[in-house]
């Protein structure tokens, strides 16, 4: 980052260090170039987290409470990784944090390749980072290991994080997403079933990639996401709990019990954003349903309790959804499985089932009936009326001022259907 900052409502900054639970700061940021922007600065601990921090580096070092830091460094732990240390190895640094409770060599040298606070970012090797720099990255790894999570698995490679801009001492910048998840807790049904889905397909994403590294969400509240004023797109915008299991080592290893599926235990309890789960589990198998669970749980169903409020982000649906029953039917056996897999099952059905309200199309014309078929799909018009099939079987039918058409690519086709009525 080589422009200028400049920090919103600056009087009252040191004023909100006693509010600001989450040590986030906005700005705006300028370069001649691109013009000015809003970015988001987070400082990687509180007040309290960092003089703690502090005061372990001197107890290590010295003994004492307090002492020279920069001194200190060098008689920790982490001197032991000077500049004759070839690699970044799984032995020294397991367990430091969440991202590197169980690391793989591939995922070291992923994070060391992509370490951005160098001019030589590219190589894995350790031993091709200055002293600072080397100390900068292993104090992150060990104590707040988010600039490293989205630095390794970057927004502009598809991954669900906020863009990782840059870093002055203990405090990092990322760009601005938007509002956060809470803002839109009350938005229109379509609005929220549309965040919902994505939510879900972030939830497949972090466990299923072709990459093979599953990255499983341990702190999941409506605080965690935000979402694009623009493009409506739900990012993870706090991703310092976020551990990374590497399947491709798990299979090489097989664990003991390494290719069961595993089922996350629900857990009713009476605090908001409440999460069972074992990091050693959750390294050693393949198949997880950890995801699933944290965001059906905390975010999506009846059991979702965030603020005083209670019911998920989809509660209140329209009266012909209530009645149904599936969408509730789909909720509780994702957060609280009552069959064996269960949850696996039904994140699937869920998932397919909100891309089918995902599309709203107006249907209150009063002309005669058109017929279309696309894909195996028939789309049926008639007074009042649509009927959605698909390979020939009824889907739904619906006489209310709206209907939820099951495909994005409809959409298109749904309209012409109109236009020609």
């Amino acid at each position: 980052m080589n422009g200028q900052i400049t920090f919103e409502s600056w009087g009252r900054l040191r004023f909100l260090d006693f509010l600001n639970v989450k040590n986030v700061y906005f700005a705006q940021y300028g370069e001649p170039r691109e013009g000015t922007r809003r970015i988001v600065l987070k400082r990687l601990g509180s007040n309290q987290e960092l003089a703690d921090i502090d005061q372990k580096i001197c107890k290590r070092a010295t003994g004492r409470p307090r002492c020279d830091l920069i001194q200190a460094m060098y008689k920790t732990e982490f001197s032991r990784l000077n500049g004759d240390v070839r690699l970044l190895t799984p032995e020294v640094v397991e367990g430091w944090s969440d991202l590197v409770h169980c690391p793989s060599q591939r995922l070291l040298d992923r994070i060391v390749r992509r370490y951005a606070e160098t001019k030589d970012s590219g190589s894995f090797l350790l031993k091709n980072l200055k002293d600072t720099e080397r100390m900068q990255l292993l104090m992150t790894l060990a104590f707040n290991p988010e600039p490293l999570v989205l630095q390794s698995f970057p927004s502009d490679e598809g991954w669900p994080f906020a863009k990782y801009l840059g870093a002055c001492g203990r405090m990092v910048a990322v760009n601005y997403v938007g509002e956060d998840l809470w803002s839109f807790y009350n938005a229109p049904w379509e609005k929220r079933v549309d965040l919902a889905l994505q939510l879900v397909e972030i939830a497949e994403q972090l466990t299923n990639n072709d990459f093979e590294f599953a990255l499983y969400l341990l702190d999941v509240s409506f605080d965690n996401f935000a979402v694009g004023p623009r493009d409506g797109k739900v990012i993870v915008v706090d991703a310092e709990n976020v551990l990374v299991a590497d399947k491709r080592l798990i299979k090489q290893n097989k664990p003991e019990n390494w290719d069961v599926w595993y089922e996350s235990r629900f857990e009713d309890c009476d605090k908001e954003a409440c999460l069972s789960f074992s990091k050693d589990i959750l390294c050693s198998r393949v198949n997880v349903d950890h995801n699933y669970y944290a965001i059906c749980q905390n975010l999506l169903s009846k059991h979702a309790t965030w603020r005083g409020t209670t019911g998920g982000l989809l509660h209140d649906p329209p009266t012909e959804i209530a009645k149904d029953g599936r969408l509730e039917a789909m909720l509780d056996e994702c957060a609280n499985p009552k069959k064996r897999y269960g949850r696996y099952q039904a994140a699937k059905e869920l998932r397919e089932y909100l891309a089918q309200l995902g599309v709203i199309v107006n249907c209150q014309s009063e002309k005669p009936s058109h017929d279309l078929n696309i894909k195996g799909r028939g789309l049926v018009h008639s007074p009042g009326v649509l009927v959605l099939t698909k390979l020939g079987g009824p889907v739904h039918t619906t006489k209310c001022s709206y209907f939820h058409v099951s495909c994005a690519y409809l959409l298109e086709a749904v309209k012409e259907v109109f236009s020609a009525v």
